[in-house]
């Protein structure tokens, strides 16, 4: 789900584009701590969505509303630190994020969604995110950016290796 933009601001024309190692530490602190708060509320907004898909006696609905309250707090903590860092958090998540929950609903109410789908799903959102924490890592970043930084990504590598687990499982049960 990487758009590029921790690699060389890719939300600005080919033309314009400033090369990463040129802009000032807190800016491209302030730009990868933006990416990463996006990708963070779209991994809040998309855990909601698949809990409410889940019977409320799921433990999987327990699951998921447990990974999207700690993206809420990775969401707060980043939003602390771009504005320590001189930035402005963004307020939404990615558009694309957004037409996907909005098919995770349509399947929802055909009842295509199964426990199993969902998992999936999540899972391979989680190993986006993983690869978008990794890929951030890479940067030169501040040292209080670095460390809040490894902290979310082994948050995110935790709920990939815990989705991994719950999805065997079900395939087991199945």
């Amino acid at each position: 789900m990487a758009n590029g933009s921790l690699l060389g601001r890719a939300d600005q024309p080919c033309a314009d584009r400033v090369p990463f190692a040129d802009v000032p530490a807190d800016e491209q602190a302030v730009d990868v701590l933006s990416e990463l708060l996006e990708h963070a509320r779209d991994g809040e907004y998309g855990f909601r969505t698949c809990a409410r898909e889940v019977p409320s006696a799921s433990s999987l609905r327990q699951s998921f509303n447990r990974r999207a309250s700690q993206y809420h707090e990775a969401c707060d903590d980043l939003e602390r630190m771009i504005r320590r860092h001189g930035g402005s958090p963004i307020e939404c998540g990615t558009t694309g994020a957004t037409i996907h929950r909005g098919w995770v609903r349509v399947k929802g109410a055909i009842g295509a969604n199964s426990e199993l789908s969902l998992l999936d799903d999540c899972e391979r959102s989680e190993e986006a995110v993983v690869a978008l924490y990794r890929e951030a890592m890479q940067r030169n970043l501040p040292p209080d950016v670095r460390d809040l930084v490894e902290r979310q990504a082994a948050s995110a590598q935790q709920s990939q290796d815990q989705l991994r687990v719950l999805r065997g499982e079900i395939r087991l049960g199945a």
